[in-house]
């Protein structure tokens, strides 16, 4: 059974509103004059992602999706720390 009413128009209008944020922080990410840029594009481009995972899932009510968030929230944060450490210290691990 769909989601259907109220909450189904908020769930789509979410899904175009992070797929038009992550098309914006593509146009960082290519353009970015500074790698700091390039990796917040990356980061925000992530976090995004995660969100599309979850309103797909209850746009379809299936679990599996929230998994899916999870694990992508989850190697999206180490991810950021270990370029932010990349970035900062010319090296992961010391």
């Amino acid at each position: 059974m769909a989601v259907e009413g109220y909450l189904a128009t908020v769930v789509e209008g979410g899904l175009i509103a992070a797929i038009l944020v992550t098309l914006v922080a593509g146009y960082r990410v290519i353009v970015g004059p500074t790698v700091p840029d390039r990796v917040v594009g990356l980061d925000t481009i992530g976090t995004t992602v995660v969100a599309i995972a979850v309103l797909f899932a209850i746009q379809t009510e299936s679990g599996f999706f929230i998994d899916v968030g999870l694990v992508l929230a989850i190697i999206g944060f180490i991810s950021t720390i270990a370029v932010a450490r990349y970035v900062t210290e010319g090296g992961i691990i010391e």
